[in-house]
């Protein structure tokens, strides 16, 4: 799998973007990387267990540590900081954007959650 070569979080417009040694760019919207935290929190212990996390739209990152050479932690606004992102779950997240956050957007829709984009 490509390795991130760059990390730069933009807070004012909450979007962190990745490069990657393959030439891979991606913007990745902070509530994006919080609703598909891999934290067990979330994630659950499978598919079937994934939680919706609604109400994230202003979500920050405060700040991102380092997890050895191979995943950082994000440290978000509102205090989750449990999800560890390895470079090939990033990888993943970027590749898969479009799919994802229609997904998440249709799953907002079915429990009701009318999604404020604030990113304007």
């Amino acid at each position: 799998m490509p390795v991130p070569t760059e990390l730069n979080l933009h807070r004012q417009s909450r979007v962190l973007e990745v490069s990657f040694d393959d030439g891979a760019r991606f913007a990745l919207p902070c509530e994006y990387l919080r609703v598909y935290s891999p934290s067990a929190e979330v994630q659950g212990h499978s598919p079937e267990e994934r939680i919706l996390v609604v109400g994230k739209e202003d979500v920050g990152i405060d700040h991102i540590e380092p997890i050895g050479n191979y995943a950082v932690c994000l440290h978000f606004d509102d205090e989750h900081n449990t999800g560890i992102y390895s470079w090939d779950y990033l990888y993943q997240l970027g590749a898969e954007q479009t799919e994802r956050w229609q997904t998440y957007l249709d799953e907002l829709a079915q429990s009701g959650h009318v999604h404020q984009d604030h990113s304007n």
